[in-house]
Protein backbone atom coordinates (compact mmCIF):
# COMPACT_ATOMS: atom_id res chain seq x y z
CA UNK A 1 0.00 0.00 0.00
CA UNK A 2 1.41 3.35 -0.92
CA UNK A 3 0.63 6.73 1.04
CA UNK A 4 -1.66 8.74 -0.54
CA UNK A 5 -0.14 11.71 0.46
CA UNK A 6 3.06 10.67 -0.98
CA UNK A 7 1.62 10.10 -4.44
CA UNK A 8 0.61 13.31 -4.46
CA UNK A 9 4.15 15.04 -3.73
CA UNK A 10 6.10 12.60 -6.41
CA UNK A 11 5.37 12.62 -10.10
CA UNK A 12 2.88 10.14 -11.61
CA UNK A 13 4.94 8.46 -13.96
CA UNK A 14 7.25 7.07 -11.48
CA UNK A 15 4.27 5.88 -8.93
CA UNK A 16 2.31 4.40 -12.15
CA UNK A 17 5.47 2.38 -12.59
CA UNK A 18 5.33 0.93 -9.32
CA UNK A 19 1.97 -0.15 -9.22
CA UNK A 20 2.71 -1.29 -12.71
CA UNK A 21 5.15 -3.37 -11.66
CA UNK A 22 3.49 -4.94 -9.02
CA UNK A 23 6.09 -4.51 -6.39
CA UNK A 24 5.85 -2.86 -2.92
CA UNK A 25 7.32 0.35 -3.52
CA UNK A 26 8.10 3.35 -1.03
CA UNK A 27 8.33 6.53 -2.66
CA UNK A 28 9.60 9.62 -0.76
CA UNK A 29 10.00 13.15 -2.08
CA UNK A 30 13.44 14.44 -2.10
CA UNK A 31 12.60 17.82 -0.22
CA UNK A 32 11.44 15.71 3.32
CA UNK A 33 14.87 13.78 2.68
CA UNK A 34 17.17 17.27 2.38
CA UNK A 35 15.55 18.09 5.48
CA UNK A 36 15.62 14.98 7.12
CA UNK A 37 18.57 12.47 5.44
CA UNK A 38 17.98 9.94 7.69
CA UNK A 39 14.68 9.52 6.88
CA UNK A 40 15.76 7.43 3.78
CA UNK A 41 17.37 5.18 5.96
CA UNK A 42 15.27 4.58 8.68
CA UNK A 43 12.47 3.42 6.36
CA UNK A 44 14.84 1.20 4.86
CA UNK A 45 15.74 -0.18 8.20
CA UNK A 46 12.62 -0.22 9.15
CA UNK A 47 10.45 -2.11 6.03
CA UNK A 48 13.83 -4.44 5.68
CA UNK A 49 13.79 -3.78 1.97
CA UNK A 50 16.10 -5.23 -0.34
CA UNK A 51 16.72 -3.00 -3.00
CA UNK A 52 16.25 0.96 -2.94
CA UNK A 53 17.18 3.64 -5.50
CA UNK A 54 18.62 7.15 -4.84
CA UNK A 55 21.02 10.03 -6.12
CA UNK A 56 24.34 11.01 -5.19
CA UNK A 57 22.56 14.41 -3.87
CA UNK A 58 20.57 11.96 -1.18
CA UNK A 59 24.04 10.37 -0.75
CA UNK A 60 26.11 13.00 0.21
CA UNK A 61 23.53 14.34 2.17
CA UNK A 62 23.96 11.31 4.62
CA UNK A 63 27.40 11.08 4.42
CA UNK A 64 28.10 14.98 5.08
CA UNK A 65 25.10 15.54 7.71
CA UNK A 66 25.11 11.66 9.22
CA UNK A 67 28.54 11.39 9.66
CA UNK A 68 28.19 12.03 13.44
CA UNK A 69 24.93 10.31 13.95
CA UNK A 70 25.83 6.76 13.29
CA UNK A 71 26.25 5.70 16.55
CA UNK A 72 23.04 7.15 17.48
CA UNK A 73 21.23 5.66 14.51
CA UNK A 74 22.56 2.42 15.35
CA UNK A 75 20.98 2.56 18.91
CA UNK A 76 17.75 3.47 17.65
CA UNK A 77 17.77 0.41 15.77
CA UNK A 78 19.10 1.18 12.41
CA UNK A 79 19.99 -1.74 10.63
CA UNK A 80 21.11 -2.03 6.71
CA UNK A 81 21.93 -5.30 6.40
CA UNK A 82 18.63 -6.05 4.62
CA UNK A 83 20.04 -3.79 1.65
CA UNK A 84 20.72 -5.81 -1.67
CA UNK A 85 21.56 -3.31 -3.52
CA UNK A 86 20.97 0.52 -3.05
CA UNK A 87 21.55 1.69 -6.90
CA UNK A 88 22.76 5.36 -7.64
CA UNK A 89 20.81 6.99 -10.42
CA UNK A 90 22.70 9.82 -12.10
CA UNK A 91 22.85 11.35 -15.32
CA UNK A 92 26.96 11.80 -14.63
CA UNK A 93 30.35 10.14 -14.18
CA UNK A 94 29.98 7.94 -11.37
CA UNK A 95 31.54 9.39 -8.10
CA UNK A 96 33.78 6.84 -7.08
CA UNK A 97 34.77 8.58 -3.76
CA UNK A 98 31.34 9.08 -2.52
CA UNK A 99 29.93 5.62 -2.99
CA UNK A 100 33.61 4.41 -1.22
CA UNK A 101 32.84 6.75 1.36
CA UNK A 102 29.01 5.97 1.90
CA UNK A 103 29.81 2.63 2.19
CA UNK A 104 32.63 2.99 4.67
CA UNK A 105 30.43 5.10 6.75
CA UNK A 106 27.31 2.93 6.90
CA UNK A 107 28.99 -0.08 6.80
CA UNK A 108 28.95 0.06 10.65
CA UNK A 109 24.98 -0.21 10.61
CA UNK A 110 25.29 -3.31 8.10
CA UNK A 111 25.65 -1.77 4.79
CA UNK A 112 27.41 -4.28 2.94
CA UNK A 113 29.98 -2.42 0.52
CA UNK A 114 29.14 -4.79 -2.55
CA UNK A 115 25.49 -3.40 -2.22
CA UNK A 116 26.20 0.52 -3.67
CA UNK A 117 26.22 0.38 -7.39
CA UNK A 118 25.75 3.05 -10.01
CA UNK A 119 23.10 3.29 -13.13
CA UNK A 120 22.66 5.11 -15.75
CA UNK A 121 19.78 7.04 -17.23
CA UNK A 122 19.06 10.47 -18.86
CA UNK A 123 16.00 12.32 -20.62
CA UNK A 124 15.61 9.95 -23.20
CA UNK A 125 15.69 7.00 -22.09
CA UNK A 126 15.39 7.36 -18.27
CA UNK A 127 17.12 3.25 -17.71
CA UNK A 128 19.83 2.25 -19.94
CA UNK A 129 22.18 0.14 -17.64
CA UNK A 130 21.74 -1.22 -14.15
CA UNK A 131 24.13 -3.27 -11.78
CA UNK A 132 21.91 -6.47 -10.80
CA UNK A 133 22.55 -7.55 -7.15
CA UNK A 134 24.08 -10.70 -8.41
CA UNK A 135 26.23 -8.97 -10.11
CA UNK A 136 30.43 -8.80 -9.55
CA UNK A 137 31.95 -5.48 -8.44
CA UNK A 138 31.29 -2.91 -11.05
CA UNK A 139 34.26 -2.92 -13.47
CA UNK A 140 37.28 -0.04 -13.22
CA UNK A 141 39.61 1.22 -15.55
CA UNK A 142 42.43 3.84 -15.76
CA UNK A 143 42.48 6.00 -18.73
CA UNK A 144 44.97 8.79 -20.01
CA UNK A 145 43.38 12.18 -18.87
CA UNK A 146 46.05 13.98 -22.03
CA UNK A 147 44.17 11.76 -24.64
CA UNK A 148 41.28 12.35 -23.32
CA UNK A 149 41.09 15.39 -24.50
CA UNK A 150 41.52 14.49 -27.49
CA UNK A 151 38.70 12.23 -27.19
CA UNK A 152 40.94 9.56 -27.15
CA UNK A 153 40.14 6.37 -24.99
CA UNK A 154 44.11 5.02 -24.14
CA UNK A 155 43.89 2.39 -20.87
CA UNK A 156 47.05 2.89 -18.89
CA UNK A 157 48.16 1.01 -15.22
CA UNK A 158 46.91 2.29 -11.60
CA UNK A 159 49.32 5.15 -10.33
CA UNK A 160 50.35 5.88 -13.84
CA UNK A 161 51.03 9.46 -14.64
CA UNK A 162 48.14 11.52 -15.66
CA UNK A 163 45.86 8.09 -15.34
CA UNK A 164 41.97 9.08 -14.38
CA UNK A 165 40.21 6.50 -13.02
CA UNK A 166 36.74 5.82 -14.35
CA UNK A 167 33.99 3.39 -13.15
CA UNK A 168 31.43 1.69 -15.14
CA UNK A 169 27.37 2.30 -14.77
CA UNK A 170 26.50 -0.92 -15.26
CA UNK A 171 25.14 -3.06 -17.49
CA UNK A 172 23.20 -2.45 -20.32
CA UNK A 173 19.13 -3.67 -19.70
CA UNK A 174 17.30 -6.11 -22.05
CA UNK A 175 16.22 -4.49 -25.29
CA UNK A 176 18.65 -2.02 -25.01
CA UNK A 177 21.39 -0.85 -28.10
CA UNK A 178 23.81 1.42 -27.28
CA UNK A 179 26.99 2.64 -29.67
CA UNK A 180 29.23 5.65 -29.48
CA UNK A 181 29.27 8.14 -32.09
CA UNK A 182 31.03 10.89 -33.35
CA UNK A 183 28.29 13.80 -32.35
CA UNK A 184 29.27 16.17 -34.96
CA UNK A 185 30.09 13.97 -38.29
CA UNK A 186 27.45 11.31 -36.50
CA UNK A 187 29.73 8.37 -37.85
CA UNK A 188 30.13 5.59 -35.61
CA UNK A 189 33.69 5.68 -33.29
CA UNK A 190 35.89 2.90 -33.00
CA UNK A 191 36.87 1.11 -29.59
CA UNK A 192 39.63 3.90 -29.09
CA UNK A 193 37.80 6.83 -29.34
CA UNK A 194 35.58 9.07 -26.98
CA UNK A 195 32.20 9.89 -28.57
CA UNK A 196 28.48 10.53 -27.32
CA UNK A 197 26.09 7.66 -25.84
CA UNK A 198 23.89 6.94 -28.54
CA UNK A 199 20.83 4.90 -27.79
CA UNK A 200 18.00 2.48 -29.61
CA UNK A 201 15.20 1.45 -27.40
CA UNK A 202 11.88 0.53 -27.82
CA UNK A 203 11.06 2.74 -24.15
CA UNK A 204 12.80 5.76 -25.74
CA UNK A 205 11.37 9.00 -25.15
CA UNK A 206 9.74 10.42 -28.58
CA UNK A 207 9.87 14.06 -28.23
CA UNK A 208 10.27 17.39 -25.30
CA UNK A 209 7.23 18.75 -24.65
CA UNK A 210 7.70 22.99 -25.83
CA UNK A 211 6.47 25.94 -27.45
CA UNK A 212 5.24 25.57 -30.84
CA UNK A 213 8.23 26.20 -33.44
CA UNK A 214 10.93 25.06 -31.33
CA UNK A 215 10.71 21.14 -32.33
CA UNK A 216 13.17 21.26 -34.95
CA UNK A 217 16.15 22.35 -32.76
CA UNK A 218 15.44 19.30 -30.87
CA UNK A 219 13.97 16.55 -33.47
CA UNK A 220 17.49 14.96 -33.89
CA UNK A 221 17.75 13.94 -30.52
CA UNK A 222 15.14 11.80 -30.92
CA UNK A 223 15.72 10.51 -34.93
CA UNK A 224 19.52 9.90 -35.06
CA UNK A 225 20.99 8.17 -37.82
CA UNK A 226 24.45 7.23 -38.67
CA UNK A 227 25.74 8.55 -41.98
CA UNK A 228 28.17 5.37 -42.24
CA UNK A 229 27.39 1.63 -41.61
CA UNK A 230 23.84 0.65 -40.71
CA UNK A 231 22.40 3.92 -41.57
CA UNK A 232 18.61 2.90 -41.40
CA UNK A 233 18.62 2.29 -37.45
CA UNK A 234 17.18 4.86 -35.26
CA UNK A 235 18.63 6.37 -32.10
CA UNK A 236 17.93 8.50 -29.56
CA UNK A 237 21.22 11.12 -28.70
CA UNK A 238 21.99 11.08 -24.63
CA UNK A 239 23.77 14.09 -24.95
CA UNK A 240 26.67 12.26 -22.85
CA UNK A 241 30.26 11.34 -23.81
CA UNK A 242 31.41 7.97 -22.98
CA UNK A 243 32.60 4.84 -24.37
CA UNK A 244 31.81 0.89 -24.24
CA UNK A 245 33.95 -1.88 -22.71
CA UNK A 246 33.31 -5.20 -22.72
CA UNK A 247 33.52 -6.62 -18.91
CA UNK A 248 32.07 -9.96 -16.91
CA UNK A 249 28.91 -10.12 -16.36
CA UNK A 250 26.01 -12.07 -14.16
CA UNK A 251 22.81 -12.81 -13.96
CA UNK A 252 20.34 -10.58 -12.78
CA UNK A 253 17.59 -10.80 -10.15
CA UNK A 254 14.19 -9.26 -9.22
CA UNK A 255 13.70 -7.46 -6.46
CA UNK A 256 10.92 -7.46 -4.11
CA UNK A 257 10.26 -4.47 -2.23
CA UNK A 258 11.78 -1.35 -3.48
CA UNK A 259 12.20 2.14 -1.78
CA UNK A 260 13.11 5.32 -4.05
CA UNK A 261 14.68 8.40 -3.34
CA UNK A 262 15.48 11.28 -5.40
CA UNK A 263 14.29 13.50 -8.46
CA UNK A 264 11.79 12.69 -11.00
CA UNK A 265 14.68 10.86 -13.33
CA UNK A 266 15.47 8.81 -11.33
CA UNK A 267 12.59 6.55 -12.44
CA UNK A 268 14.70 3.95 -13.38
CA UNK A 269 14.26 2.55 -10.57
CA UNK A 270 10.89 1.13 -11.46
CA UNK A 271 12.78 -1.03 -13.91
CA UNK A 272 13.15 -3.75 -11.48
CA UNK A 273 11.12 -6.10 -12.57
CA UNK A 274 12.77 -6.74 -15.71
CA UNK A 275 15.12 -10.40 -15.32
CA UNK A 276 17.85 -11.92 -18.11
CA UNK A 277 20.08 -14.10 -18.55
CA UNK A 278 23.53 -12.50 -18.88
CA UNK A 279 26.56 -14.03 -21.05
CA UNK A 280 30.47 -14.52 -19.17
CA UNK A 281 30.86 -10.71 -20.80
CA UNK A 282 28.71 -7.79 -21.38
CA UNK A 283 29.16 -4.09 -22.62
CA UNK A 284 29.63 -1.93 -20.29
CA UNK A 285 28.83 1.78 -19.99
CA UNK A 286 31.47 4.22 -19.17
CA UNK A 287 30.16 7.74 -18.77
CA UNK A 288 32.76 10.56 -19.34
CA UNK A 289 30.76 13.90 -19.24
CA UNK A 290 28.22 15.92 -20.15
CA UNK A 291 28.89 16.99 -23.87
CA UNK A 292 27.08 20.72 -23.77
CA UNK A 293 29.30 21.26 -20.47
CA UNK A 294 32.69 20.56 -21.63
CA UNK A 295 35.05 23.52 -22.38
CA UNK A 296 37.05 23.59 -25.69
CA UNK A 297 40.23 25.27 -25.42
CA UNK A 298 43.35 25.53 -26.74
CA UNK A 299 41.81 22.54 -29.62
CA UNK A 300 41.32 20.41 -26.63
CA UNK A 301 38.28 19.37 -25.25
CA UNK A 302 38.11 19.29 -20.88
CA UNK A 303 35.72 18.00 -18.56
CA UNK A 304 35.09 20.41 -15.93
CA UNK A 305 34.93 17.53 -13.36
CA UNK A 306 38.56 17.09 -13.87
CA UNK A 307 39.32 20.47 -13.01
CA UNK A 308 37.38 20.87 -10.16
CA UNK A 309 38.81 17.77 -8.77
CA UNK A 310 42.26 19.77 -8.99
CA UNK A 311 40.80 22.95 -7.58
CA UNK A 312 39.05 20.86 -4.66
CA UNK A 313 41.77 19.20 -3.58
CA UNK A 314 44.26 22.09 -3.49
CA UNK A 315 43.29 23.61 -0.23
CA UNK A 316 41.54 22.37 2.51
CA UNK A 317 39.38 25.39 2.90
CA UNK A 318 37.78 25.13 -0.87
CA UNK A 319 34.36 23.71 0.07
CA UNK A 320 33.00 23.37 -3.61
CA UNK A 321 34.11 24.16 -6.95
CA UNK A 322 32.83 24.99 -10.80
CA UNK A 323 34.15 25.85 -13.75
CA UNK A 324 33.00 27.36 -17.07
CA UNK A 325 34.18 29.76 -19.86
CA UNK A 326 33.35 33.07 -20.86
CA UNK A 327 34.40 34.65 -23.93
CA UNK A 328 37.18 32.17 -24.12
CA UNK A 329 38.82 32.67 -20.86
CA UNK A 330 38.21 30.06 -18.12
CA UNK A 331 36.75 31.40 -15.13
CA UNK A 332 36.99 29.30 -11.56
CA UNK A 333 34.00 29.63 -8.95
CA UNK A 334 35.43 28.51 -5.28
CA UNK A 335 33.26 28.41 -2.35
CA UNK A 336 35.51 29.41 0.91
CA UNK A 337 34.64 27.83 4.05
CA UNK A 338 37.14 29.60 6.50
CA UNK A 339 37.54 33.72 6.84
CA UNK A 340 37.23 36.25 3.75
CA UNK A 341 40.51 36.98 4.87
CA UNK A 342 41.39 33.78 3.06
CA UNK A 343 40.46 34.16 -0.17
CA UNK A 344 43.76 36.13 -1.51
CA UNK A 345 45.17 32.87 -0.48
CA UNK A 346 43.30 30.70 -2.51
CA UNK A 347 43.74 32.88 -5.64
CA UNK A 348 47.90 31.74 -6.55
CA UNK A 349 46.89 28.00 -5.25
CA UNK A 350 43.92 27.55 -7.82
CA UNK A 351 45.65 29.20 -10.62
CA UNK A 352 49.06 27.18 -9.99
CA UNK A 353 46.82 24.03 -9.63
CA UNK A 354 45.23 24.28 -12.80
CA UNK A 355 48.47 25.34 -14.51
CA UNK A 356 50.32 22.16 -13.79
CA UNK A 357 47.95 19.85 -13.73
CA UNK A 358 45.68 20.91 -17.08
CA UNK A 359 48.04 23.34 -18.62
CA UNK A 360 45.30 25.91 -18.65
CA UNK A 361 45.87 29.17 -17.56
CA UNK A 362 42.75 30.86 -15.21
CA UNK A 363 41.07 34.00 -16.44
CA UNK A 364 38.96 34.59 -13.64
CA UNK A 365 38.87 33.14 -9.83
CA UNK A 366 35.61 34.25 -8.03
CA UNK A 367 35.44 33.92 -4.45
CA UNK A 368 32.20 33.50 -2.82
CA UNK A 369 30.18 32.25 0.26
CA UNK A 370 29.39 28.74 0.90
CA UNK A 371 25.77 27.39 -1.25
CA UNK A 372 26.47 30.17 -4.12
CA UNK A 373 27.25 26.96 -6.80
CA UNK A 374 23.65 25.99 -7.56
CA UNK A 375 23.45 22.37 -7.07
CA UNK A 376 20.02 20.43 -7.98
CA UNK A 377 17.76 17.85 -6.15
CA UNK A 378 20.46 14.71 -7.82
CA UNK A 379 23.33 16.37 -6.47
CA UNK A 380 24.24 17.79 -10.16
CA UNK A 381 25.99 21.18 -10.57
CA UNK A 382 23.90 23.94 -12.18
CA UNK A 383 27.50 25.32 -13.98
CA UNK A 384 25.35 27.09 -16.82
CA UNK A 385 23.22 28.88 -14.32
CA UNK A 386 26.21 29.92 -12.16
CA UNK A 387 27.56 30.94 -15.55
CA UNK A 388 24.46 33.10 -16.24
CA UNK A 389 24.80 34.28 -12.90
CA UNK A 390 28.35 35.25 -12.96
CA UNK A 391 27.37 37.54 -16.03
CA UNK A 392 24.46 38.84 -14.66
CA UNK A 393 26.60 39.86 -11.58
CA UNK A 394 24.68 38.18 -9.16
CA UNK A 395 26.96 36.10 -7.38
CA UNK A 396 27.95 38.79 -4.09
CA UNK A 397 31.75 37.24 -4.58
CA UNK A 398 34.18 37.87 -1.80
CA UNK A 399 37.36 38.58 -4.04
CA UNK A 400 37.37 38.20 -7.96
CA UNK A 401 41.10 38.23 -9.47
CA UNK A 402 40.99 38.61 -13.34
CA UNK A 403 44.14 37.54 -14.95
CA UNK A 404 43.68 38.79 -18.46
Amino acid sequence: MINNKLLTLLSYRRCLIGIYSGHHSILIPPSEVEVNPALWLTAVSHYKVRDTFCSYGVMELCTKGLGSSVNQLKSRGVNLSCVRTCVVVAEERPRISLTSSFSKLFSALGLSPRAVSTSFGCRVNVAICLQGAASPEPSTVYVDLRALRNDRVTLVERGSPHSLCLMESGKLLPGIKVIIANPETKGQCGDSHLGEIWVQSGHNASGYYMTYGEESEYVDHFNAQLVTGNTGEVYARTGYLGFLRRTEGSQSQVPEETVISGSDNESVGTQHSITADSPELHDAVFVVGALDETIMLRGMRYHPIDIENSVLRCHKKIAECAVFTWTNLLVVVVELDGNESEALDLVPLVTNTVLEEHHLIVGVVVVVDPGVVPINSRGEKQRMHLRDGFLADQLDPIYVAYNM
